[in-house]
């Protein structure tokens, strides 16, 4: 597995360096122009959106109170620190530290560490879900939203987006119905494939259906859905804030949330591999490219936000996190490693037992 992650991270940093090369001659960037831009920056703003990201690992907390209740009361101030801690592992060790969240929450209020893993794969399902709803509504019912580029194909990427949000919907209720049945479906189609694959599939559907179960009634399930859109709307202020900080670049300081949604999507799409340290520089230049493709935004400031919103919504828990860390006595690099191992064994266990 490590040997594997060293290749990826050496493949990137290759690109990373070839693309740097290659765009060189071709992009005329004043450094004095950059600086000049965070100078100017209205840091108040930027300042609101890191509150708005810490807010969001408070209702991450709550959620997975409420996903725990049917198992054993926990109050959401218990999980916090977990919460951050986790966080501040991704951003330093990239998806390594994936499970380590579940893993702390395990520890702490010793529930098996299975459980919190299939509540992690529902609490992944959620945020999709509520991002993908989100991300639609907006593109599709903003009054600014002809002014975005190629509103024709941008319609159709938020319609798209609506229908991932309702399949999501109604896989979660099919799950939750019959989720033993649906599993099966899904491996044996898959497992045309390749046998392999369609077990893996089928594992996943389980623990999907296991942390499913864990909501106890409807109330807990539609309050986990306000909480998932609550804090995903943090999370796009949070974009919109530090986008606007840019007093200096007009475009910036006035951008829309539609066209907020399209920088947020470049965003997230260049963190789905999160490697150390070389990632953030990947998600930096998405998001930069991205300003410049869609919105003409001149490289220094598109640079200078696009490196502030990396600080604003993933490196700014790392003070935080660490701080936590080192009050409850843990180590990241630890239990980094403690999850990976332990994440292993429960996939292995999971495949060599029979499908329940």
């Amino acid at each position: 597995m490590k040997k594997k992650n060293w290749i990826l991270w050496v493949v990137v940093l290759a690109a990373l360096v070839a693309v740097v090369v290659v765009m060189r001659g071709r992009i005329h960037f004043q450094w004095a122009v950059f600086l000049q831009q965070l100078k100017l920056a209205n840091w108040a703003r930027i300042g609101v959106g890191i509150a708005f990201i810490w807010m969001a690992y408070v209702l991450r907390a709550v959620r997975w109170s409420i996903f725990l209740r049917p198992t054993k009361r926990v109050s959401p101030f218990k999980l916090i620190g977990s919460m951050v801690i986790g966080f501040t592992g991704v951003a330093l060790f990239g998806r390594l530290a994936d499970l380590v969240r579940p893993y702390l929450v395990s520890r702490r209020t010793q529930i098996p560490l299975s459980a919190q893993v299939a509540v992690y794969t529902v609490e992944r399902m959620f945020d999709m879900g509520a991002m993908a709803l989100i991300f639609s509504t907006v593109l599709l019912f903003s009054p600014d939203r002809h002014s975005l580029p190629r509103p024709d194909l941008i319609n159709k990427a938020a319609l798209g987006g609506l229908l991932v949000a309702v399949f999501l919907a109604l896989f979660t209720v099919f799950v939750r119905v019959s989720g033993k049945a649906v599993a099966r479906m899904l491996g044996r189609v898959f497992g045309a494939l390749s046998p392999r694959l369609g077990e893996q599939v089928e594992e996943k559907v389980l623990g999907f259906r296991d942390g499913l179960n864990a909501i106890g009634s409807m109330g807990d399930l539609l309050l986990v859905v306000i909480i998932s859109l609550v804090h995903w709307a943090m999370i796009a202020s949070a974009y919109l804030e530090t986008a606007r900080a840019f007093v200096a670049e007009p475009i910036l300081a006035n951008m829309h949330l539609s066209q907020c949604m399209l920088l947020m999507a470049a965003s997230m799409g260049s963190s789905v591999i999160t490697l150390p340290i070389v990632g953030w520089f990947t998600q930096i230049g998405f998001t930069t490219a991205a300003m410049q493709a869609f919105f003409h935004v001149p490289w220094e400031p598109a640079l200078g936000c696009g490196a502030v919103l990396l600080l604003v919504t993933f490196l700014s828990v790392i003070p935080l996190g660490l701080i936590w860390a080192r009050l409850e006595h843990v180590s990241l690099k630890k239990v980094t490693e403690e999850s990976e191992h332990a994440g292993e064994e429960i996939a292995a266990q999971q495949a060599s037992e029979p499908a329940s």
